[in-house]
């Protein structure tokens, strides 16, 4: 739902100022600047002015860093609780300052974004509120305030805007091609949930995303995954995991969902655990890559059970599932089976582990951290040797399989041949010389193949046979 927020401080006195600042620009009779803005589905053209920086707010409702403000829960507190104090001010600059992906480090982007400003100035207005909250802006006004500059060009939305029109107006204006910073993953996930809690139809939101409606419900899916991990990473205390913990995995998620999807409906055991797993792999920062080698190969062959410690292994022993009964309808439905409720609890451990070493809010003591750690550390371990096991097994049997490979496409070039020489023939267009000394290089490529057959082959088929008789039978005459 859109929350709205109440108005800063000295919003009337500010709302003035803007007032009498519109009305110099109608009345100078110059040529005026103006921003197009989208909304309800149409332009408008609001003028543009010059405003100090110090009055202008950063918008604690900007869709740019609303995973990131999860990063410090005590800090996200207080910037609920006063959206427009100098604390919370303070923890949106910082957040507007950072990496997405981890907001304890500095955005390159921004800085980029600063030089950029301070060599050409500022090419583009922001936009904000009739009472200074930035709408459109946010990361050049901070900039602008690093480079000790006074005033920013902004354009002034009508008074009548609701919070509503103002989070559609900010949408509409970030989703452009030629923003300079994009919105993270997990904030253009967040954006789609809101426009969904809207009413608005998925077609209507994949074609304001510039997406296709089938990458709309695959968002969708991997954001109500993400929300599920972090309510079961849960272990009290206010200790979970947060939504910027999944910044930087957008491509092993869709592809995670693209292979849930496929195995669903063929096995949704299977399906269930490989989700499990990879989530776990995700976690733990494993390459997209490592991630591809838990598949169903990987399953069915059991590289991760052979790995696992003792203390990790436990789920394998479940008890058998029994079914669950619907209360009311007099229906039951089948419980999960042992080995999904087995790959669940290990993913739920690595979770609350994961939870527990990232936390930074609630104070632990060392050992409780120490031991998540070590928990952290030994299913990495598990994973990395099993996903190294499947490697290994993989390209052996690639290696088995390039031979035959190699073989059953020559055989296919060689029935199109025959094909193709039916058709020269009857034509009288075959070249006949070419086609001889093609047949040489035939000839020997199938007595090289048959030396090779056999020195490496004890125990020949009726395949290898023939050859093996063909080329000892060219050999006496």
């Amino acid at each position: 739902m859109v929350r709205e927020f109440p108005p800063p401080p000295r919003a009337e006195q500010f709302s003035d100022l803007i007032k009498k600042r519109l009305d110099e620009v109608k009345e100078s009779g110059g040529t005026r600047e103006t921003v197009t803005v989208d909304w309800n589905g149409q332009q408008i053209h609001v003028d543009v002015i010059d405003l100090p920086l110090g009055g202008l707010y950063l918008n604690p409702g900007t869709h740019r860093i609303r995973a990131q403000r999860s990063h410090k829960p005590d800090q996200d507190e207080n910037l609920d609780r006063d959206p427009f104090g100098e604390k919370g001010q303070e923890y949106l600059s910082a957040l507007l300052m950072a990496r997405p992906a981890n907001p304890d480090l500095r955005d390159p982007d921004f800085d980029k974004l600063k030089d950029d400003l301070q060599q050409f100035g500022q090419n583009d207005p922001g936009l904000v509120t009739h009472h200074g909250v930035l709408v459109n802006g946010n990361t050049r006004a901070v900039a602008l305030r690093k480079l000790g500059q006074q005033t920013m060009r902004v354009g002034v939305l009508p008074s009548s805007f609701t919070q509503a029109d103002v989070d559609a107006v900010e949408l509409a204006l970030q989703l452009r091609q030629d923003q300079r910073r994009d919105y993270s993953y997990i904030n253009r996930l967040l954006a789609m949930e809101e426009q969904a809690a809207l009413g608005r139809t998925p077609e209507q939101i994949a074609r304001e995303f510039r997406i296709r409606t089938a990458t709309y419900h695959q968002e969708r899916w991997i954001l109500s995954v993400i929300k599920d991990l972090n309510d079961r990473s849960a272990s009290g205390g206010g200790i979970a995991l947060r939504l910027v913990d999944w910044e930087g995995a957008q491509e092993r998620l869709k592809e995670l969902q693209r292979l849930y999807v496929r195995l669903e409906s063929l096995d949704r055991d299977q399906a269930e655990i490989l989700k499990e797993w990879r989530l776990a792999a995700i976690l733990m920062d494993f390459s997209k890559t490592d991630v591809r080698h838990i598949d169903e190969v990987f399953l069915q062959a059991g590289y991760l059970g052979k790995e696992l410690p003792g203390e990790l292994a436990q789920g394998e022993s479940a008890a058998p599932a029994v079914a669950v009964s619907i209360p009311g309808l007099g229906l039951e439905v089948p419980a999960a089976t042992s080995a999904v409720s087995a790959a669940r609890e290990l993913n739920d451990r690595i979770l609350r582990a994961a939870a527990t070493v990232r936390n930074m809010a609630a104070a632990l003591p060392d050992s409780e951290k120490a031991q998540a750690q070590a928990l952290l550390d030994n299913a990495k371990g598990a994973f990395d040797r099993a996903i190294d096991s499947h490697g290994r097994d993989a390209r052996v049997r690639k290696r088995k399989q390039l031979a035959p490979a190699r073989l059953a496409d020559a055989c296919a070039n060689i029935d199109q041949c025959v094909v193709e020489l039916v058709q020269a023939r009857t034509s009288n267009s075959l070249d006949e010389e070419a086609f001889d000394d093609a047949v040489v290089k035939l000839q020997n490529s199938l007595r090289k193949l048959a030396q090779q057959a056999g020195r490496g082959i004890p125990n020949p088929g009726d395949g290898v046979t023939w050859l093996l008789a063909a080329a000892v039978a060219e050999g006496a005459q």
